[in-house]
């Protein structure tokens, strides 16, 4: 199971490959849409990429509630627990 930390890094990476946004504007405070200027065909391919990355499951109904890079990460974290 991957820590906070650890699954910032992986979402950051993830985000950068796929929009090009720097891995240090990827924080936890930070909107997808808003702040990251990340649109929905975006979001679904970096939800897909994180999924295979962490070995967790994300529904299509969970994605609307992921509105900040946190929700993501706590999301995982318990997913992987």
């Amino acid at each position: 199971m991957a820590d906070t930390q650890e699954i910032l890094a992986g979402l950051a990476d993830i985000i950068n490959e796929e929009t090009g946004v720097e891995q240090d504007a990827v924080q936890l405070d930070k909107s997808f849409t808003e702040d990251l200027d990340i649109d929905s065909l975006s979001m679904m391919t970096i939800v897909v990429n994180a999924e295979e990355k962490f070995g967790v499951r994300i529904p299509d109904e969970e994605v609307k509630n992921l509105t900040t890079v946190q929700d993501a990460v706590d999301f995982i974290a318990k997913a992987q627990a």
